[in-house]
């Protein structure tokens, strides 16, 4: 931690030079890229210099109960040490959350699909559940929302349905989803009331920008078709569907929901980038830890991640032990509490690996200048004074 911190500070001092530069407004590109490190950097920098300022009046603090002669101006710079030291515990876990590093992907958008698994036209319905569940927590955000593709069954449910979600940090919010949901209840269409359990897998796809993934026109295999399945007029009696085949990869994507070829064929690429890009960071991360699996699970969609019990009205997420008894609550788009558990888990994983990183790699190595944020405070015992 101590060398992070120490490279953001040297890092918060060159950009606060670069910014006084006039000239650097003329290139915008750079100006953003800038502006946001400076912002990034600005706010550990004040988050260590308040560290900084209450380890200096803890030990003030502390000089007066060793040095104060009167018990009742004592006992008042004990409260205020004790106070002082709560307070620089809190900024020292709010400075080590900072100086996890961020995954860049946690600011872009996503593309989200859901599937029906097993338990045929439950298993759709609950598909069905899972988006209104999805969408209702996005419009709470205030997030962009757009189906891109969907293949509807005839109660009501989802084969599959594609859509996007954009704005700010959204696949911070919602990496974690991605995997198989397990559904236990009575369905709709079961007359003897027993109960049934269903799966419905997600996938959730970081959006990548055309500039990110570079995708050659001989690679691809456009086809074009008649829309299937209902869509009113027009859509069934024109060649509006699109089908999109990435030669290299093997991917194959699918959009019929436009009445516009032109239309569904754009949507069609941004998923088919979305998935290639997928792929490609998979690949990335898996090499870069492959001996270190996180604790909410690799987000394999093989992987059960979830239960839903409705009769007990409960929901279990099996990679965090977490159980809640507001399900209903849960499928109207109340999962805040639970996807803040899920980044709350994975952020105390990383804080882990990069302690164990630290120790190993520290054995032997020469002291920092700086102390460490977490250690601040370390050999100040409260003073035990007579009197």
């Amino acid at each position: 931690m101590n060398e992070r911190l120490e490279s953001i500070l040297r890092k918060y001092d060159e950009l606060s030079r670069m910014i006084q530069d006039p000239d650097l407004v003329k290139d915008q590109k750079k100006y953003r890229t800038v502006m946001k490190e400076y912002s990034q950097a600005s706010t550990v920098s004040a988050a260590w210099k308040e560290i900084e300022g209450l380890s200096a009046n803890i030990a003030d603090a502390r000089a007066m109960i060793q040095d104060e002669k009167e018990a009742e101006m004592r006992e008042l710079a004990r409260e205020e040490y004790r106070d002082l030291e709560q307070r620089l515990k809190d900024a020292e876990d709010r400075l080590k959350e900072l100086l996890i590093p961020r995954d860049p992907l946690d600011e872009k958008n996503i593309i989200m699909e859901i599937r029906a698994g097993t338990g045929g036209e439950e298993a759709a319905l609950f598909a069905a559940d899972l988006f209104r569940m999805y969408s209702r927590f996005a419009e709470t955000r205030g997030w962009k929302f757009e189906i891109m593709s969907s293949n509807e069954t005839e109660l009501g449910g989802f084969k599959e349905i594609v859509f996007s979600i954009g704005g700010g940090n959204v696949y911070e919010n919602f990496r974690y989803e991605s995997g198989v949901h397990r559904v236990q209840r009575v369905p709709a269409t079961e007359a003897s009331g027993r109960i049934h359990t269903s799966a419905v897998t997600v996938a959730v796809l970081p959006e990548a920008d055309e500039t990110e993934i570079d995708i050659r026109q001989e690679d691809l295999r456009i086809d074009v078709m008649r829309a299937g399945g209902p869509g009113g007029q027009c859509v069934n009696t024109t060649d509006s569907a699109v089908r999109i085949t990435h030669l290299p990869t093997g991917i194959t994507v699918h959009c019929q929901d436009e009445k516009s070829q032109i239309k569904n064929k754009a949507k069609a690429m941004r998923i088919l980038r979305a998935r290639i890009y997928e792929m490609e960071e998979a690949k990335a991360q898996s090499e870069r830890a492959e001996a270190r699996k996180n604790q909410v699970g690799s987000g394999d969609r093989s992987e059960r991640i979830r239960t839903y019990n409705f009769p007990q009205n409960r929901m279990t997420d099996h990679r965090i032990n977490l159980t809640l008894y507001k399900l209903d609550l849960i499928m109207q788009g109340d999962v805040e509490e639970l996807f803040d558990a899920l980044k709350l888990s994975a952020r105390e994983e990383l804080l882990g690996t990069t302690a164990e990183t630290r120790t190993e790699s520290s054995s032997g190595a020469a002291r920092s200048e700086k102390p460490d944020a977490g250690t601040v405070k370390a050999a100040m015992p409260l003073p035990e004074t007579a009197g």
